[in-house]
């Protein structure tokens, strides 16, 4: 039997993000080659020896191959890392056969910028080539404690030929706060932060072009999904804005995008979220009610907002009831 839509929600099924400009053809999927033709799917140059691979801005589902997510690959002069592996081996694989049209570099890293399906079902083609899986020092634990419910949850959701060969491949190398990868000519910047998106968020910071690769703690154009800390979320708005970037690549939405002007959007709707849910707390009205107006002023601002709002609500007030 299906899994109900609420429950998936509230379990950590997440999707969302992105829908971007051709400029270098994917050996796709299926799928995903149909969208790249009609929706221009493919990996983009962002700054120099920079790329990103935009998602599109729906749930994943077989039509999509999962691709939903924002990826991302940076060129060393001896070698590249990547940045999440996507919602399914069709994707990983389609990404591998874009980048290796420009470089022949080896991918010594892949980064996993936090532990939802969409980002991490990749992985395992990753780790054929060799390259070291790089996370959050809670990654593991919370991959652990998901990763049965997510492989169960997405076969329903995307069928089981995307995800035949999927598996939960955690990390090797964790980051306990920051941490600094050697590309060759070329170092990368990991910061951990504490709970926001999820409790497992971790950042890429290309020095070389200050472009930051923000993962999920940046939604644009989809609505962010709040799977960690409302309050955790917003006190981190002021130490991502300060980040010393010029571009970032969020988790799901334009790229590349200004730096910080990306995070404005996701600001107004988490402070409008709360502001509603204070107020309703204030007021006494029980949640079963308050999360299906809180955040309503912003619905025609995203995508997949009715997907997700009453979700992001549900766990804010559990949270702010506790201030």
């Amino acid at each position: 039997m299906p899994i109900d839509p609420l429950r998936r929600k509230l379990l950590g099924g997440f999707a969302c993000a992105g829908a971007g400009a051709a400029i270098l053809p994917c050996c796709l999927g299926r799928a995903a080659l149909a969208a790249s033709e009609g929706a221009g799917m493919a990996l983009k140059p962002v700054a120099d020896g920079v790329y990103a691979l935009r998602g599109a801005d729906e749930l994943m589902s077989e039509a999509n191959d999962g691709a939903i997510a924002n990826l991302g690959l940076v060129v060393g002069d001896e070698a590249a890392a990547v940045i999440d592996s996507g919602g399914s081996l069709v994707e990983a694989r389609a990404f591998i056969a874009a980048f290796e049209k420009v470089t022949a570099r080896p991918v010594r890293y892949l980064v996993n910028t936090h532990m939802h399906p969409d980002h991490v079902f990749g992985n395992a083609a990753f780790r054929a080539l060799g390259a070291t899986i790089v996370g959050h020092r809670n990654l593991p634990r919370a991959l652990e404690a998901r990763g049965a419910f997510y492989l169960q949850n997405f076969r329903e959701q995307i069928g089981d030929a995307l995800m035949k060969g999927v598996e939960i491949v955690p990390p090797t190398l964790l980051v306990d706060e920051r941490l600094e990868l050697d590309l060759g000519g070329r170092v990368l910047e990991l910061r951990a932060w504490k709970p926001a998106h999820t409790d497992n968020d971790l950042t890429v910071l290309d020095r070389a072009t200050r472009t930051f690769f923000a993962g999920d703690l940046v939604f644009m154009d989809s609505l962010p999904t709040l799977d960690g800390s409302l309050l955790g979320w917003l006190s981190q708005m002021d130490g991502l804005a300060a980040l010393d970037a010029a571009r970032a690549v969020p988790g799901h939405g334009p790229v590349p995008a200004d730096w910080p002007a990306a995070l404005q959007p996701e600001r107004r709707y988490f402070e409008a979220l709360a502001r509603d849910l204070r107020k309703a707390i204030a007021g006494g009205v029980p949640m079963a009610e308050a999360v299906k107006t809180a955040g309503r002023g912003e619905r025609d601002k995203w995508a997949l907002f009715d997907a997700y709002n009453e979700r992001n609500a549900t766990a804010a007030f559990a949270e702010l009831e506790w201030e």
